[in-house]
């Protein structure tokens, strides 16, 4: 029985960083309960987890993104990679990184058809979440895409591409013709991240191009990068790569973080 006379210890000790955590998403300042956490950041923590498996679980609604797509007026091929399912895609790295037969027939006959090759093109593959394109690629899309057509940019077909890996854009910029290839793309989910996007950006896409001759635009989201910086750094480095002809580590990002200024 508690003594009354006792001066009683709280159950949930606070952290003193507490009034930090307002200024991040990070799991800092959560208190402890004895030597552990207090229930409500470990059922946080849990429900984080779950989403993360989740997004790495679901399948890609290729029909509803082709759709949505479509509706804005770009022309859109739906693919697959070797990997045939996402056991096999988890399992076997390499195959989400190349066409299926069929898939890549499909993609040569759509260039054989073309006026001409592109200069860019686009490739959205779900990668570890489709979460992520679901949330963001359209949007993202939506931003970018006018600004580069009216800088004059020849957009090549949108690549939508189930069980894909970053480098299958390679493949599919080589079929293509194209000068530059990017690729958008969920990336690994984080414990406070299962919805950000990432853009690839190659220049010269051919099969066997490595990771150093890619360049990176991450943690594309609502709480992350907000797709219009997100448009503002790929804008910048596909003038800097057409111009200079290269892309990866010889292409530094120095487009700065403010936007540019818009009239009223």
């Amino acid at each position: 029985m508690t003594n009354p006379l006792v001066p009683q210890q709280p159950v949930v000790v606070a952290n003193p960083w507490e009034t930090l955590r307002r200024f991040t998403a990070a799991r800092i300042a959560l208190g402890r309960a004895g030597g552990s956490l207090p229930t409500a950041p470990h059922l946080a923590f849990q429900l984080a987890h779950a989403q993360a498996r989740d997004a790495v679980q679901l399948p890609l609604d290729q029909a509803g993104v082709a759709s949505d797509l479509q509706t804005r007026g770009y022309q859109t091929v739906r693919l697959h990679s070797a990997a045939p399912d996402r056991a096999t895609y988890l399992q076997r790295p390499d195959l989400g990184r190349r066409l299926a037969e069929p898939s890549r027939e499909t993609l040569a006959a759509l260039a054989a058809h073309a006026a001409a090759p592109p200069e860019l093109a686009f490739v959205i593959g779900d990668g570890l979440s489709a979460r992520a394109i679901h949330e963001n690629a359209v949007a993202f899309l939506d931003q970018i895409a006018p600004r580069l057509i009216a800088a004059g940019w020849h957009l090549g077909p949108v690549s939508l591409v189930a069980q894909a890996r970053v480098a299958i854009g390679d493949e599919i910029g080589q079929v293509l013709g194209a000068a530059i290839v990017v690729i958008l793309i969920g990336e690994r989910p984080g414990l406070s991240s299962p919805d950000s996007l990432g853009a690839y950006l190659t220049y010269g896409p051919r099969i066997g191009v490595t990771d150093a001759q890619r360049n990176c635009i991450s943690n594309i989201r609502a709480a992350g990068l907000s797709h219009e910086a997100a448009a503002h750094k790929l804008a910048y480095l596909l003038d800097e790569a057409r111009r200079r002809k290269l892309s990866g580590v010889l292409l530094k990002d120095e487009a700065g973080t403010r936007l540019p200024l818009t009239a009223d």
